[in-house]
């Protein structure tokens, strides 16, 4: 197992070269997880020995840091169906202004984040924590909402829109205040998605009034505490690019995908200005072999020489990627040739 050093995320989201080649990624899954962790994984059941459990896998795997969710909060939510896809429009729980008043709102405040004290004893040595979010601004809203009737709600009651983005926004950017007091926490992680293969979800103009200023307090919040700030987000952001590098002041962009824009044409284009994260095309991991898979992954590395890169994947690793392909991608920073 390669030494966890929390050093080299540092020096990446800084725009810089790392000490060695250096692994990001979102979360993983649950079986491959259980293969890093080996028995380990079965130890324990609180919230800290959740964290304990991903912070073993995530340094069995050759990261810097964990991924964790920080608390239990969330936000009203209704159960969905789940299928080969799920509906963006299915169990709102906001449909207008007394569905709103009557959601069950929660406050970050009335949870728990002891886990993130419990846990920093027994972190592997050079490690921190990333807490992410329960999903982002935009995600959330949607949720609460539907999309369709969101679309509508921009258009016909613009007042009742806002107040629910402020709902969701304000109680995340009080999430991450919450999470920032702890010495485990390394990273703060907005995990937001925004949009399409073609287009944002929202348009450029919507996003600036209702989504942006949120992101700008979360970003903040980060900076305060001395911590950077990195963006998960999928979809075509093409006309919200530049907000995210001089607007929102995030440290790192993650979240890429070929039929979009490869992450070699972004590297080329953004580097030096935002950390770039990931970008192994899922799709690219899933047919390809792995002799191409290590070979696009090492190339990446080499391209990205003048620092502010870590290698990943486009997104996550679903349970459909095999997991020799996993290590394929993997094994360009942590053996290279």
């Amino acid at each position: 197992m390669r030494q966890p050093d929390f050093r080299n995320i540092q020096k990446v989201l800084r725009k810089e070269r790392p000490d060695r080649p250096t692994l990001f990624e979102f979360f993983l899954n649950g079986p491959l997880y259980r293969k890093l962790a080996g028995p380990r994984w079965n130890e324990g059941t609180s919230l800290a020995d959740e964290f304990r459990r991903l912070a073993f896998a995530f340094a069995a795997a050759g990261y810097d840091y964990a991924t964790v969710r920080g608390s239990p909060f969330g936000f009203p939510r209704r159960d969905q169906r789940r299928a080969q896809t799920v509906s963006l429009n299915e169990c709102a729980v906001v449909t207008d202004r007394k569905s709103f008043d009557a959601c069950g709102w929660t406050d970050p405040q009335e949870s728990d984040y002891a886990a993130l004290d419990e846990v920093a004893a027994d972190l592997p040595r050079g490690m921190k924590l990333m807490v992410c979010g329960p999903g982002g601004v935009l995600e959330n809203v949607i949720r609460m909402a539907g999309y369709d009737n969101l679309c509508l709600l921009l258009a016909d009651d613009p007042a009742l829109a806002a107040d629910l983005f402020e709902a969701v926004g304000a109680r995340l950017v009080r999430h991450y205040a919450c999470a920032v007091r702890h010495r485990s926490v390394g990273i703060v992680m907005s995990n937001d998605d925004w949009g399409f293969k073609t287009q944002p979800m929202l348009s450029p103009a919507d996003m600036r009034k209702y989504v942006f200023p949120w992101h700008q307090r979360i970003v903040e919040t980060a900076h305060r505490a001395g911590l950077p700030a990195v963006l998960h987000s999928c979809g075509n952001q093409s006309e919200l690019m530049e907000d995210i590098v001089t607007r929102l002041g995030y440290d790192g962009k993650h979240s890429f995908e070929d039929a979009i824009e490869p992450i070699e044409a972004a590297y080329a284009r953004y580097g030096g200005r935002i950390a770039l994260l990931g970008g192994i095309d899922l799709d690219f991991l899933l047919r390809a072999s792995c002799e191409d898979v290590r070979a696009r992954s090492a190339a990446m590395l080499a391209a990205a020489g003048k620092g502010g890169y870590a290698l990943g994947t486009g997104n996550s690793v679903p349970e459909y990627i095999p997991d020799d392909k996993y290590f394929a991608m993997t094994s360009a920073a942590l053996n290279p040739a």
